[in-house]
């Protein structure tokens, strides 16, 4: 078993949390808007609502293996939720943060940007 796959899921999360929210930078700075926007607008993706629902646009993608970590992640113990969210988003968001942070590990950035790409695409569609 490889080494990412043997760290802990919220260990996972944490790493993906930060992954997640550095894509997410990096494609708003290309917008060139004043930082105050760049995060506001960063915040309105790296949430549990919008990660739940960039859960639903790539979970017919993701290999055996990825939906594994995914569910150790969307498994794991969380402390308290949001009010802003559901015990069910707040999960899944928790499996995708673990999902990216297992790629990270692993050194699957190519992965990576395939699956964030597929999210991005349909998350800041509806705003952009």
């Amino acid at each position: 078993m490889d080494k990412a796959m043997m760290a802990s899921p919220a260990t996972l999360a944490f790493v993906g949390d930060a992954v997640f929210g550095l894509l997410v930078r990096t494609k708003l700075a290309e917008i060139e808007r004043p930082i105050g926007e760049l995060h506001k607008r960063s915040v309105e993706y790296v949430n549990a609502n919008a990660q739940a629902e960039g859960f639903e646009m790539i979970k017919d993608l993701l290999t055996e293996r990825e939906m594994s970590v995914f569910k150790r992640g969307r498994n794991n113990h969380v402390g308290g939720v949001p009010k802003s969210t559901t015990i069910g988003k707040y999960h899944a968001a928790t499996g995708v943060e673990a999902l990216f942070g297992y790629l990270h590990l692993s050194g699957e950035q190519t992965r990576i940007n395939e699956l964030f790409e597929v999210i991005w695409n349909g998350i800041s569609t509806k705003d952009m």
